[in-house]
């Protein structure tokens, strides 16, 4: 089930990001939140991968084990940092061999404190080299994925540069995008225009992140340069405990409820492995679906 087709129809989709677990007790944990998100029939869910290959083994055996045990949709997250071509064909390999159909391809950050970490000679720099790689050694094999920047990406000196880049991304075979996380729509639609001028007419799958832990998503927002309006920051520093958490997902409510009536293609959950906040809001945005 390529991803890039699904997209393509009539339906809205609606998908998944989990991460893979450390641990035996957190890896139970997290099937048991896929079985709690299940009957929301998501059409598709992804794992995602450590840059520099830190969740290599990991990422690899959470989504075999998806595909194994369920009979969701999985793609794979990959990144290039750190890696060979010839790793990154192997991985591949072992992916087409259990009937991986859909890759989401990034060049992957280089891990905090590894900073002296070094792409190899034979390594691919960025994910539009990653997407060549792809396409020349699988064809159409694989429906390939790729990141986009509302507010674009941290190291990019402005938004036209940004999308320059985006759009090569796809010409080397993209199919779709899923965006980083944002908190104000606005972004979204600006950058949805912007990208549409340039003749880019990939589906983009807005990222949603709920706040349920204001500490942690303000330090992952801080790393990728996404902002948190000042008065969603102020209502929850606010508040405390239940009271914090309901206000970041009400918010993220209201996002999506905003962005299906401006007919969206489909909503991606960042669920940080846990289901509540998904399956709270997705009880009140059913109705636009």
């Amino acid at each position: 089930m390529k991803i890039g087709k699904i997209l393509r129809e009539d339906r809205i989709s609606i998908s998944f990001e989990f991460f893979p677990p450390k641990d035996i007790v957190s890896e139970e944990a997290l099937f048991q939140t896929i079985k709690n998100l299940r009957p929301l029939e998501p059409t598709f869910v992804s794992v995602t991968y450590g840059a520099g290959g830190t969740t290599r083994e990991r990422t690899k055996r959470i989504v075999f084990r998806i595909k194994k045990e369920t009979d969701l949709n999985v793609m794979a997250h990959l990144t290039c940092i750190g890696h060979t071509k010839r790793d990154l064909i192997k991985i591949l390999s072992e992916y087409k061999d259990m009937g991986i159909e859909n890759i989401l391809a990034l060049r992957g950050d280089i891990p905090i404190g590894q900073e002296d970490v070094k792409i190899p000679e034979d390594g691919c720099h960025h994910a539009v080299e990653l997407v060549r790689l792809i396409r020349d050694n699988f064809g159409d094999y694989f429906s390939i994925g790729v990141a986009s920047y509302p507010e674009s990406h941290i190291e990019s000196p402005n938004m036209e540069r940004d999308i320059y880049y985006f759009k090569q991304k796809v010409e080397a075979g993209a199919s779709f995008s899923i965006t980083q996380m944002f908190f104000d729509n606005e972004y979204f639609y600006r950058y949805v225009d912007l990208v549409r001028r340039e003749g880019i007419d990939i589906p983009i799958i807005p990222g949603i992140m709920p706040i349920t832990n204001f500490s942690q998503i303000r330090r992952f927002a801080s790393l990728c340069g996404a902002t948190i309006p000042e008065t969603l920051v102020r209502k929850i520093e606010r508040a405390s405990g239940e009271e914090a958490k309901n206000i970041g997902i009400e918010h993220a409510t209201l996002q999506c409820q905003d962005l299906l009536k401006h007919k969206v293609k489909g909503l991606h959950f960042f669920t940080l492995n846990k289901s509540d906040a998904t399956l709270q809001i997705y009880k009140k945005i059913k109705e636009f679906l």
